[in-house]
């Protein structure tokens, strides 16, 4: 997605975990490919001397034709303006999961968010001067993933929807590189699209597990690690509320995440989600929803949804930060 998302909260780092026992350390070199794109940066590593390079622009370059509302001429744009198209397999891919997860989460995931998004100026198109509850009642007319429907390979919606799949579709391009690399035979790697991750067997360089970090939610711009984990055969994605936000006369802070039912801003002490799955498209629209749900009702969530581990960290009542992990996130 092409910044389909805020530049994330969690990065590659060196250490490992250390290496099954029979596993016979060598002298080995990854390749390493690194570039922009989303609107954000790329790096993806694997264990064969192979250069995918052009491939993977070639792959890029699909997603964004088909997915990128900062593209005029994109498949989603074509269809925010109302003109009648036929979408890819990517967008068809990224729709269908994205209803499942819209109906799972009752609402809280709604890529039709996309309209108000643009009204509060988070998103492409710029801000509505003089944003009042009228307008955004007007607005949230159009809201609601359950008035689209995919007939073949038409999208069918009311013509004030704009759908917006910013909180899924980088996710989705992670995963479309692992399953490309896994298409060529490379069986250890990591992709890594602007902190959104997919990790498949073993760093091979050190002949440990991939290790990745969690950031701490600074405000004022600097890094620095909160949390250390191994990532094996899963995804990650992170989605933080820290960097974009908006603070009202009396302090208040609001997010960049739009609460799907009311039409306005978040307001919440959650900085910061990240969620383990299996593949990445899934955690990245989760760690987005969890940021609507609420502390709470992310907690009654998981009980049914063992297959998803979380990591929370917020602001408690004396503005300190504080963390929880759910479902046996970072336990190997």
């Amino acid at each position: 997605m092409n910044i389909l998302k805020l530049v994330l909260c969690c990065f590659v780092i060196c250490a490992c975990k250390q290496a099954p026992s029979n596993y016979t350390e060598q002298s080995f070199k990854n390749t390493q490919l690194e570039g922009s794109v989303f609107g954000t940066f790329y790096q993806v590593t694997y264990d064969t001397d192979a250069n995918y390079e052009v491939q993977l622009d070639s792959l890029f370059a699909v997603i964004n034709t088909s997915m990128s509302t900062y593209i005029d001429n994109s498949d989603i744009s074509k269809l925010n303006r109302n003109e009648l198209i036929d979408v890819d397999n990517h967008f068809k891919t990224v729709f269908s999961n994205s209803e499942a997860i819209y109906i799972a989460t009752n609402g809280a995931f709604d890529p039709t968010i996309g309209a108000v998004v643009n009204a509060w100026d988070f998103g492409p198109e710029g801000k509505i001067m003089d944003l009042d509850s009228l307008k955004i009642n007007t607005l949230m007319q159009s809201v609601g993933l359950d008035k689209v429907s995919l007939k073949g390979n038409k999208i069918i919606k009311p013509e004030g929807t704009f759908i917006d799949f910013n909180a899924i579709a980088k996710g989705y391009g992670v995963d479309v590189v692992g399953e490309f690399l896994e298409s060529r035979n490379v069986k250890n790697y990591l992709v890594n699209i602007g902190g959104e991750l997919r990790a498949r067997g073993l760093n091979k360089a050190s002949g440990k597990i991939w290790t990745v970090g969690v950031e701490n939610p600074n405000f004022n711009g600097t890094q620095s690690i909160n949390k250390v984990l191994s990532l094996k055969d899963k995804a990650m994605a992170t989605s933080g509320t820290y960097r974009k936000f908006k603070i009202d006369a009396d302090g208040n802070r609001y997010a960049h995440i739009i609460d799907t039912k009311t039409g306005y801003p978040s307001k919440t002490n959650l900085l910061s989600i990240s969620v383990i799955a299996d593949n990445c498209m899934t955690a990245d629209a989760y760690a987005t929803a969890f940021k609507a749900m609420g502390i709470e009702r992310v907690k009654t969530f998981l009980e049914s949804h063992p297959e998803l581990k979380v990591f929370l960290i917020f602001e408690n009542d004396r503005k300190e930060f504080e963390t929880l992990s759910l479902n046996g996130f970072g336990e190997n």
